[in-house]
């Protein structure tokens, strides 16, 4: 996996690398990818049910709309 990243960010890598909170730029950035899908993964769920309930509201709108131009 290739990524590119802004010149401030991968100082600050090094920074963090050159302190001894990571052994290495890959370490860092797998820290980071672990805690964006570990604090994003409880959205999901959220996100779905809200899908479903806007394709439903959708449906009933569709019907609705086919019902009264009947008529």
């Amino acid at each position: 996996m290739t990524i590119r990243l802004p010149k401030r960010f991968i100082r600050a890598l090094d920074f963090l690398v050159a302190v001894d909170d990571f052994p290495s730029r890959a370490e860092a950035i797998r820290a980071a990818v672990r805690d964006l899908v570990y604090s994003r993964i409880d959205l999901v769920p959220d996100k779905v049910k809200r899908i479903r309930d806007a394709e439903l509201a959708l449906e009933e709108a569709d019907r609705l709309q086919k019902e009264v131009l009947h008529r």
